[in-house]
């Protein structure tokens, strides 16, 4: 579960089109401090899994204890994180919109702008249209939009897999902790 998360952390963090995109100096950091947050929480939860793990084979209700509240804490930050991300999800779209129009603005960054112009397969925005463009070809701040909607719905998707997963970490930690109890009660 943990290395799940640490993946899809490091897989955002150094995906090329994403680097190309905003690796550049002035660039909004809002995206990559989320993904950083996800680095952590799938270290965090990966030593949390390991607790979980020592606390099952030695039988010991501290461990299994120590395992419920630390994926009860994990999960409730992973809840408040969800919520921050999704009501901030336009915030981050139109930060690195914004950062774009500048560069457009600076006429010495083109790399940039071709960076932007290959990744996203896009030219000009709705204000300054391209003048070679087709009617296929879509503006950069549409394509923008479309292109960190789908890396967010990707985050949600999986953070929503993983909360499942907590929770049914959660139960079976409980159940076991309770069924060693019982099973020392009798002896």
């Amino acid at each position: 579960m943990g290395s799940l998360v640490l993946a899809v952390g490091l897989w955002l963090r150094l995906d090329p089109e994403v680097i190309s995109l905003l690796g550049d100096e002035g660039a909004p950091d809002t995206f990559f401090i989320g993904v950083y947050i996800l680095i952590a929480a799938g270290g965090l939860v990966m030593l949390v899994g390991f607790f979980g793990c020592c606390g099952a084979v030695r039988e010991s209700q501290c461990l299994l204890g120590l395992f419920f509240a630390s994926l009860l804490i994990i999960f409730g930050a992973e809840v408040a994180a969800g919520v921050f991300g999704f009501m901030s999800k336009d915030k981050i779209i139109e930060d690195i919109q914004n950062f774009y129009m500048e560069s457009i603005k600076d006429s010495n960054n083109g790399t940039m702008m071709e960076s932007y112009n290959k990744v996203l397969g896009c030219c000009g925005t709705k204000s300054s249209p391209c003048a070679d463009s087709t009617e296929d070809t879509k503006t950069c701040d549409i394509a923008i939009s479309d292109f960190f909607n789908n890396k967010l719905f990707i985050v949600g998707y999986v953070g929503i897999g993983i909360a499942g997963a907590m929770i049914i970490g959660m139960i079976f930690s409980m159940v076991l902790c309770c069924a060693i109890r019982n099973s020392r009660e009798v002896i």
